[in-house]
C-alpha cells in the first residue's frame, strides 16, 4: 500500500508563487505516489488572526480553489478542513501532556516566526502549542511522509518526540512516526527584495491575479538601483528579476547569456521584465483560467466530502488513543 502523505497550508489569503514553487507543483507530482491528504488548516490560522475570523473562513474556499486551479485531483488527493475534523482538538489536548512549556519555546520554527509575526513580547497560548496541534494533525490520519521546507522541520521533529513518548508511557507502536520530505526550491525572495514572498507583506505575485496586475508587479519589481543607463553593468546578485527567471524561466541558457550581458552593459531592466513577464503569464495563464471554472459550490463539496473522509480515519486513530491511555468507558 503507499505510504500516506499530509501536506496543508494556512488560511489567511490567496495563494502565490512562493507557495506555488514551495509546495504546490510537488503536491500535483506525489499525489500520483503516496495516499494524499491535504487539509486547510483554519483552526491553526486563527491563532495569529482569532481577531479576524472572516479573514480565515473566507481564505478557505480561495486556497482550496488554488488547489483545485494548479492541478491537485479531488479524485485521487483527500483535501479536507482541520476545523471539521473535531478529533484533532481533542488529540490536541493529550499531546500537551507530553510536551513541557519550555520545549515549545526551544522549537526554533516557532521563535522565527514570533521574530517574523513581531509576537515576541506578546502571544497567545494557542500561537506556543501550535507544533502539538500539528502532530495531532499528522497523526490523526496517520501521516507518514511530510513534504516541509527546511525551516519546518523542527516541527517534524517535535512530532517524533511526542509519537515516541506516548508510545514509551502507553504502549509501543500505538502512533506512527513521521518523515520529512524536504524540498528542494528554497524560499521565493519578493518583489520588493524585502525577504520571502509573503500575503503579509503584499509583495508577492498571486496564482489568481490577472494579467495586468501581474504585468505591474513585474515591472515594479526590484533590480539594481545603480542600473540606471542600459549601458550601465548591472548586478544581477540580489537581482529580483533575475532571481525569478532563475525559477519560472524554461531556458536556461538564455538566462545565462542574459545575466552576461546585463552584467557588462547593454541590457536594459525593461527587456528582462518583459522576459519575465512572458514566462510567468504562460504559467499563470491555464492556472487562472482553470479557477474561473470552478463554483463555489463545488469547492464546498470537494472539501466536506474530503473532511467526512479524513474524519472517519481521524476516529481510529482517537479510539486507538483513548484505549491506551484508559479512557475508553464503554
Amino acid at each position: 500500500m503507499a505510504k500516506i502523505l499530509l501536506t496543508g497550508d494556512r488560511p489567511s489569503g490567496k495563494l502565490h508563487l512562493g507557495h506555488y514553487v514551495g509546495s504546490l507543483q510537488n503536491r500535483v507530482a506525489l499525489q500520483h505516489q503516496y495516499e494524499s491528504y491535504i487539509f486547510v488548516a483554519d483552526v491553526q490560522a486563527l491563532t495569529d488572526n482569532f481577531e479576524n475570523p472572516n479573514l480565515v473562513k473566507e481564505s478557505v474556499y480561495e486556497v482550496i480553489l488554488d488547489y483545485l486551479s494548479v492541478g491537485i485531483d479531488p479524485n485521487i488527493a483527500t483535501i479536507y478542513i482541520q476545523s471539521q475534523i473535531p478529533e484533532i482538538s481533542e488529540l490536541t489536548i493529550y499531546y500537551m501532556n507530553l510536551v513541557t512549556h519550555s520545549r515549545l519555546e526551544r522549537n526554533p520554527t516557532v521563535k522565527t516566526e514570533l521574530i517574523q509575526k513581531g509576537l515576541e513580547e506578546s502571544f497567545s497560548v494557542g500561537f506556543l502549542c501550535y507544533p502539538i496541534n500539528q502532530a495531532a494533525d499528522i497523526t490523526a490520519v496517520e501521516g507518514e511522509i511530510i513534504p516541509v521546507g527546511e525551516d519546518q522541520q523542527p516541527m517534524i521533529e517535535q512530532t517524533n518526540e511526542i509519537v515516541r513518548r506516548f508510545n514509551r508511557i502507553y504502549g509501543e507502536g500505538i502512533l506512527k512516526e513521521c518523515e520529512a520530505l524536504i524540498g528542494k526550491v528554497g524560499r521565493l525572495p519578493g518583489i520588493d527584495g524585502r525577504g520571502k514572498a509573503s500575503k503579509s507583506l503584499k509583495n508577492a505575485i498571486f496564482l489568481s491575479d490577472e494579467r495586468d496586475i501581474i504585468k505591474d508587479k513585474v515591472f515594479a519589481m526590484y533590480t539594481d538601483p545603480n542600473h540606471i543607463k542600459v549601458s550601465d553593468p548591472g548586478k544581477v546578485e540580489g537581482n529580483i528579476v533575475f532571481a525569478y527567471l532563475d525559477v519560472f524561466h524554461e531556458d536556461k541558457e538564455e538566462i545565462d547569456s542574459l545575466k552576461k550581458s546585463y552584467q557588462k552593459g547593454g541590457l536594459g531592466d525593461v527587456q528582462i521584465k518583459s522576459i519575465l513577464f512572458s514566462s510567468l503569464e504562460k504559467i499563470l495563464f491555464p492556472i487562472r483560467e482553470k479557477r474561473k471554472t470552478i463554483s463555489k459550490d463545488f469547492v464546498m463539496d470537494i472539501a466536506l466530502n474530503g473532511s467526512k473522509k479524513a474524519r472517519k480515519k481521524a476516529m481510529v486513530t482517537l479510539e486507538k488513543v483513548r484505549a491506551a491511555i484508559g479512557i475508553k468507558y464503554a
